[in-house]
C-alpha cells in the first residue's frame, strides 16, 4: 500500500506504507490518515533530521534489524539470507523531509490518507 503526502508547499510525496510508518511512528502519527500542522512542522523537521543523523552513525544496525525481521518474523525461522537493503533510511526519508521543510517555511500543513 502506498501513502501519499500532500501539501501546498511541495509536490506530492509517495512511499510504501512500511517505510512511511517508521517515519510517522517517530512523529507519533497514524500511518493510515493524519496531518502535520504548520505549527508541528518545525519539530517534525528536527526529529527527522536527528533520526537521519543517528542512522548515518549506525548503518549496520538497520541491516541487522532488517535481517532479524526477515528471518525471525511471523513466518518463523528462515535460514536463507536476503540481499542487504541498499536504500537507507536517510534516502527514504529525504523527500518527506524536504516537503516538511517547505511546509515549515511557508506555514502549510502536510496531510495523508485524505
Amino acid at each position: 500500500m502506498l501513502v501519499t503526502f500532500k501539501s501546498k508547499a511541495a509536490a506530492e510525496v509517495m512511499m510504501y506504507e512500511e517505510h512511511a510508518k517508521r517515519i510517522l511512528d517517530l512523529l507519533h502519527k497514524d500511518v493510515k490518515r493524519g496531518i502535520i500542522t504548520a505549527a508541528e512542522a518545525p519539530q517534525a523537521v528536527s526529529i527527522l533530521e536527528a533520526e537521519i543523523a543517528e542512522s548515518k552513525l549506525h548503518p549496520a544496525s538497520e541491516e541487522v534489524t532488517h535481517d532479524v525481521m526477515a528471518h525471525h518474523g511471523d513466518q518463523g525461522d528462515d535460514n536463507e539470507h536476503e540481499k542487504v537493503e541498499h536504500v537507507t533510511f536517510a534516502t527514504r526519508a529525504y523527500p518527506l523531509l524536504a516537503m516538511l521543510r517547505e511546509a515549515r517555511n511557508g506555514k502549510y500543513d502536510v496531510m495523508w490518507g485524505v
